[in-house]
């Protein structure tokens, strides 16, 4: 038995595994004591792990397009938040309580500069 039980098996192990179970089909008269490793349960635990990987890669297909949906539905959002400020800047003037609602600075409300002292 492995032991960690908790991680994945490298690429290089799970190949070898897979070489051992195709050579303990080809072995004529192998009969185990332990039922749990015959070659049928062997093969038959083979294809479900393979039925399991394809599964797992079937997910993260569908998990990168729901990504890809949920960031564009963001940058839309996003682009007409910016929009709507224009357009409150636009409407209301640049100096205006509706732009500040919005949470940006009114003209007014920066500093003016100051001139640079001569040393």
């Amino acid at each position: 038995m492995a032991t960690k039980q908790s991680s994945r098996l490298s690429p290089k192990e799970l190949g070898s595994d897979i070489e051992t179970k195709d050579a303990l089909n080809g072995i004529v008269g192998y009969t185990p004591l332990n039922p749990a490793y015959t070659a049928a349960n062997v093969t038959a635990l083979h294809d479900a792990m393979v039925a399991a990987q394809t599964a797992e890669t079937q997910a993260e297909k569908v998990l990168e397009t729901a990504r890809d949906k949920a960031m564009s539905a963001e940058r839309d959002f996003h682009n007409a938040i910016l929009g709507a400020k224009d357009q409150v800047k636009a409407q209301f003037g640049k100096d205006s309580n509706e732009l500040q609602a919005l949470g940006l600075k009114k003209a007014s409300e920066y500093k003016r500069p100051s001139p640079k002292k001569k040393s």
